[in-house]
C-alpha cells in the first residue's frame, strides 16, 4: 500500500494585503518530500519565526515515526516484532491506535503493517510479467492490523508475528501537517497552509478575506481543472496512480497495493478527500483507492464532515453526496 501523494492540487493564493497582514511562503524539503508553509502575519520577521517553529515540529515528528532511523521508537517496535512489547511515548501510541481504528473502519484497506509486505511489484519499468498467485499471497502473509497488540496501561506496542513491520508512509505527512498547523495556531498565526507534498491543511482565510481555494486537475488533462473548491479550516489530500503503474493484458495496475490481497488497485486514477484533519484525509484517500469507486464512496458517505472526489481511469469524476463541483 505504498502511498504517493499526487502534486496536482494547485493552491490558488492571493497576495493582497489587508489588516496590515500578508501571506509569506517558504518551500523546503522535509520528510523526504517537498513542503510549502504559508502563513498570514504582519511582517517577514514574524513569518520566519513561526515558520521555523513549524519546521522544528515537522522534523520532530519525522524522528518519532521514521522506520529508517534505527534509534526511533518505530524502529524499536519493528526490531522487536514477535519478541516482546515495546513501551512508547503517548503520542506514538495514540497515532498507532488511531491507525488501527481506521483499519477497522475501512475493513483493512488501510493498514500500517503494509510495511511488512514483500516488494514483488516493480513500477520502474523493469517488470515484464505478473507475479504468480502464490507470490502475491505470500507477499502479504505478515500484513494484518489485528496483529498489532496495544496495551493502554503500559502504552506498549507488540507486533505478534516475527518479521512484521509498521510504517507511516500513508499518514505521516498528514499527521505532520496537522501538528504544525496546531502549533502555529497556538502561536497566534491567524491563517495559513501547511502543504506537505500535496497533503494540505488550512486555517483562517487569505489576506483579502477570501477562502483558501484549491484546483483539482484531471490526471488525463492537467491543463484544465476538474474542480475548483474552497477549503475552510480543514484538510485536502489526493492519492493518485497516474505516474506509477504497470499494465498487463490491457489492465492498468496502480502502485497502491491492497494490503489484504497483495494485488494493486485498478480502475481509479486519483482520489481526493476533504476532512477536518490531514491525517484522516491521508488514510482515507489511500483506502478509497483500494476499496474502489462504489464501496469507497459508500463508506465516505457514512462519515460526518468527510467528502471525496474520485477520477476514474476514463477521466470521469465521481463525488460523494454532499460535494458540489465548480467547473469554472
Amino acid at each position: 500500500m505504498t502511498k504517493h501523494i499526487a502534486a496536482h492540487l494547485i493552491l490558488l493564493l492571493s497576495t493582497v494585503t489587508i489588516w496590515s497582514q500578508e501571506s509569506f511562503h517558504r518551500s523546503l524539503k522535509l520528510m523526504g518530500s517537498g513542503f510549502q508553509i504559508t502563513v498570514v502575519v504582519e511582517d517577514s520577521l514574524e513569518a520566519n519565526r513561526v515558520i521555523d517553529l513549524a519546521v522544528e515540529e515537522i522534523t520532530r515528528i519525522e524522528k518519532l515515526i521514521s522506520s529508517w532511523d534505527p534509534d526511533s521508537e518505530t524502529s524499536e517496535i519493528n526490531s522487536n516484532a514477535g519478541i516482546k512489547p515495546v513501551k512508547v511515548s503517548q503520542e506514538l501510541y495514540n497515532l498507532i491506535e488511531r491507525a488501527k481504528n481506521i483499519s477497522g473502519l475501512t475493513d483493512g484497506a488501510f493498514d500500517i503493517s503494509y510495511a511488512s509486505m514483500d516488494k514483488i511489484w516493480k513500477f520502474d519499468g523493469s517488470m515484464k510479467k505478473m507475479p504468480s498467485n502464490e507470490e502475491i499471497e505470500s507477499s502479504v502473509s505478515k500484513v494484518g492490523f489485528q496483529n498489532i497488540i496495544l496495551n493502554p496501561e503500559q502504552t506498549s506496542v507488540f507486533l505478534k508475528e516475527k518479521g512484521m513491520k509498521i510504517g507511516f508512509g500513508a499518514i505521516g505527512k498528514g499527521y505532520a501537517a496537522d501538528q504544525a498547523k496546531a502549533l502555529l495556531e497556538k502561536n497566534n498565526v491567524r491563517a495559513g497552509i501547511i502543504n506537505a507534498s500535496g497533503d494540505m491543511n488550512t486555517w483562517g482565510s487569505q489576506p483579502n478575506g477570501e477562502e483558501w481555494t484549491v484546483a483539482i486537475t484531471n490526471p488525463l488533462n492537467k491543463t484544465k481543472a476538474a474542480a475548483i473548491l474552497p477549503i475552510t479550516n480543514g484538510a485536502v489530500v489526493t492519492s493518485g496512480n497516474y505516474e506509477k503503474f504497470v499494465q498487463f493484458d490491457g489492465t492498468r495496475y496502480s502502485h497502491i497495493i491492497d494490503p489484504r490481497t497483495g494485488y494493486p488497485s485498478s480502475g481509479i486514477l486519483s482520489v481526493t478527500v476533504f476532512a477536518p484533519k490531514a491525517e484522516l484525509a491521508d488514510a482515507l484517500a489511500t483506502s478509497v483507492f483500494v476499496m474502489g469507486i462504489e464501496t469507497g464512496l459508500n463508506r465516505i458517505n457514512q462519515l460526518p464532515k468527510i467528502e471525496c472526489i474520485i477520477i476514474d481511469e476514463k477521466g470521469s469524476p465521481h463525488t460523494s453526496d454532499n460535494i458540489e463541483i465548480d467547473r469554472k
